[in-house]
């Protein structure tokens, strides 16, 4: 009877997992293998072929994915190899670069179209032309929209504003060539919107200040034209880049929030507002060639997290207060091809703090190279004796004026000289006491208006750790689902999750240790939620789950942090050696120093910005992750603060990069010198880097020796001299010798110089 029972349960329990197998609808598994037809059989769905189990569960790459949410197609993903772009497009298929003639855009849509669960649609580089259909509407449930570099062309369907779940529409490099549209304002979920590289005409569409969730803007390299009005509405906008068309007039007034404006190559003129210097939370500034005029405003060079400020190819004029103060973080500035004139600030002129400043082709002092001298310069001279013609004309004219005036009313004057004299009576102190009003109300004003916006940021620039629920985590993950996980850290496993106010996070979870002090933890997390800088990505919160107080049993940690959407360092340079990774989305060498540049004012921070220092930070080009805009943010630091709570410290990602590292946990100079040297080689494994440098060490001092070991991408971007310094600097870190290890602040200062002399050669490149 014991063995009936046990076969029933085992039956039974086989029933049930039959029952709760989820496979793909037939409809949507026919119309995914109808849309590889449509597109050619690219090479990215060949793992398609030979399938015959269940489409949903197909192996993942890095150009094709798929996820089903019971047994239904949710997201996909196609990444095509049709790059290569013709300046113009005249709607017809071209051999090797768009899909056939046979190809039919309004078939391929209306088989999409029987998707209807879809959320996510990311079809890049397939090639597909033609007008994009209007039906595209019809998948209402779509969050997420993404056709860059096809060959779509005419106009943006105006059904696409009847999409208001969308959360992110892209389109770039396309042939939309109509008036940009106007009906944004209905999609009041939407939070990126990216046109660039397109032909799109007509005005700043203003239904976007509608958009209360909108964070980016991007209409870059299209032909819009006109005034762009105030964007202060945009509360929640952080980066807006309008690169590259024909805007005019005067700047526009921009919300307080910004991180990245990218305004260069328009029309731009008049003066730079003075409010720019109240956008305390700017980081990156591009407003060059356009017609700016005037000085810059001096609190702009010292915004507290300014990092980039470009201003070059402007009529910028006059000269810099000679105390003018340069932010903290205030790395690159290029105020070069205007008509500044006299000395620059000394924040502008000590190099020691590794600030690269450009300032060629202006009319500064003569102690300064490579400046304008002659007419160029004189013709702000010039205009002044042409203004001092006009003014003893004008002061003619209001001569004999004011002779006129006398002889017609000299009577009347005569007669009413006591009601004059009781007149200048009154008006005497009325003066007076105006211009002293004036003159002290706009300094208390500008002082509290100071004071003010201080005390508000020492509220905000203090974040404390913020404690989450496990509820919270559990419905940010789907309960921790193998779907949202992204990988395995050097410690813990990574999840991607999103919070109820739709905020993408990456939380890390791990296991404690069981003498843990719940107490202790809790005041190093804080300590570590404090460590705010541009390049380290900020830990938001943490969840113990087990129990608030010390106690023997099992407890794990979740710590909740930002979410960088573009992967980390290493695999963009391993897709640098990939065959089929295009040249021209390659990371450059500029784009490689100004990385590491990145990476090593975040180390720098921890060493000195805390007391005590935050050391041994886990440094390796894994840990180094790229945002959107390919800006380096660091992770896995400050693990050595906490290490001693956690349970199995030593994972297998740590016992790797042991091999890398010296002696001494704490030597973060070493290991970011071999972060240094993947840069110029390409990827190395952890544990054969050091047995690399010393074979290969040699080869760094010759020519030829370079040419065989420097990734070629690295050779053909950089300059010779460039790349001495980082290969000197690079052998330095790796130094075998302990003693002679350069600080972190050498260090910085020479990838600066690097990038100095890189930036030098590139605009010398350009003027040939």
């Amino acid at each position: 009877m014991r063995y009936f029972y046990f076969h029933f349960l085992v039956l039974s329990w086989c029933l049930l997992l039959i029952s709760n197998t989820h496979e793909l609808e037939q409809d949507q598994t026919q119309a995914l293998l109808e849309l590889r037809t449509y597109l050619e059989h690219p090479t990215s769905l060949q793992t398609m072929e030979n399938y015959i189990n269940d489409l949903c569960y197909l192996p993942l790459s890095s150009n094709f994915s798929i996820k089903c949410e019971a047994n239904s197609i949710i997201e996909l993903k196609i990444f095509g190899d049709k790059s290569m772009k013709p300046l113009s497009f005249n709607g017809f298929a071209i051999p090797n670069q768009t899909l056939s003639k046979n190809f039919s855009i309004d078939s391929f849509f209306t088989t999409l179209t029987k998707m209807k669960t879809l959320k996510v649609l990311t079809l890049v580089s397939l090639g597909i032309w033609g007008k994009l259909p209007n039906q595209i509407h019809s998948l209402t449930l779509l969050q997420v929209l993404d056709l860059s570099s096809n060959f779509l062309f005419g106009t943006i369907p105006p059904k696409i504003s009847t999409m208001v779940k969308l959360q992110s529409l892209t389109l770039d490099e396309n042939y939309f060539n109509t008036t940009m549209p106007n009906w944004f304002d209905s999609l009041f979920n939407l939070s990126i919107l990216s046109l660039k590289k397109n032909h799109l005409k007509g005005s700043f569409p203003f239904s976007l200040c509608k958009i209360k969730k909108l964070e980016v803007i991007s209409l870059s390299q299209n032909q819009l034209s006109g005034e762009l009005h105030s964007l202060h509405t945009l509360n929640g906008l952080h980066v807006l880049d309008l690169r590259e068309n024909r805007f005019e007039f005067e700047l526009p007034v921009l919300p307080k929030f910004v991180v990245t404006v990218l305004l260069s190559n328009n029309s731009f003129s008049g003066e730079i507002p003075k409010k720019f210097g109240e956008l305390n939370h700017l980081q990156h500034l591009d407003l060059s060639s356009n017609r700016l005029k005037g000085t810059p405003p001096s609190t702009l060079f010292s915004l507290s997290n300014l990092s980039y400020l470009n201003l070059a190819n402007n009529v910028l004029s006059g000269e810099f207060l000679d105390k003018l103060h340069c932010g903290g973080k205030l790395g690159y500035v290029d105020i070069s091809s205007n008509k500044l004139s006299g000395l620059l600030p000394s924040c502008l002129v000590n190099s020691s703090n590794g600030r690269v400043v450009r300032y060629a082709r202006n009319c500064l002092s003569f102690e300064y190279k490579n400046q304008q001298r002659g007419s160029y310069c004189k013709e702000s001279g010039l205009r002044w004796k042409k203004l001092k013609e006009w003014e003893v004309i004008a002061l003619g004219a209001m001569i004999v004026g004011f002779v006129l005036v006398v002889l017609v009313f000299g009577v009347l004057l005569c007669k009413k000289c006591d009601l004059r004299k009781k007149s200048r009576h009154n008006l005497l102190p009325n003066f007076v006491q105006d211009k002293s009003t004036a003159g002290v109300s706009s300094e208390v004003l500008a002082n509290a208006r100071f004071i003010s916006h201080a005390v508000k940021l020492g509220t905000q620039t203090t974040p404390t750790c913020r404690q989450f629920s496990i509820q919270e985590l559990k419905e940010a993950t789907k309960n921790f689902s193998l779907s949202t996980c992204i990988g395995d850290g050097s410690i813990g496993k990574l999840y991607k999750g999103k919070l109820e106010n739709e905020c993408y996070v990456t939380i890390r979870t791990f296991v404690l240790s069981k003498k843990c002090s719940i107490q202790n933890l809790k005041a190093k997390l804080d300590l570590l939620s404090k460590l705010q800088h541009p390049n380290l990505v900020s830990l938001l919160g943490h969840c113990i789950d087990g129990g608030v107080q010390d106690d023997s049993s099992t407890q794990k940690l979740h710590l909740v942090y930002e979410y960088v959407p573009n992967g980390d360092y290493h695999t963009h340079l391993s897709d640098t050696k990939n065959a089929e990774y295009s040249a021209e989305k390659a990371l450059k060498w500029p784009d490689r120093l100004a990385i590491l540049i990145g990476v090593a004012k975040a180390v720098h921070f921890l060493h000195t910005g805390v007391i005590p220092g935050c050391f041994s930070n886990q440094l390796k080009t894994k840990s180094v992750l790229l945002d959107e805009h390919c800006i380096p943010k660091l992770s896995d630091y400050g693990m050595s603060i906490i290490k001693e709570d956690i349970e199995k410290f030593e994972t297998k990602g740590e016992k790797k990069s042991k091999s890398c590292q010296r002696t001494k946990m704490d030597n973060d100079v070493y290991n970011f010198g071999f972060i240094m040297l993947e840069s110029l080689v390409g990827p190395i494994t952890c544990d054969k880097g050091e047995t690399f440098f010393l074979n290969e060490k040699a080869s760094f001092g010759s020519q030829d020796g370079r040419r065989k070991i420097v990734d070629p991408i690295v050779l053909t971007t950089c300059s010779q001299e460039s790349l001495s310094i980082a290969i000197s600097i690079t052998t330095k870190c790796i130094s075998q010798d302990s003693s002679s290890l350069p600080s972190f602040e050498d260090v910085l200062w020479n990838l600066q110089y690097a990038a100095q002399v890189q930036a030098t050669a590139d605009a010398d490149q350009k003027s040939d």
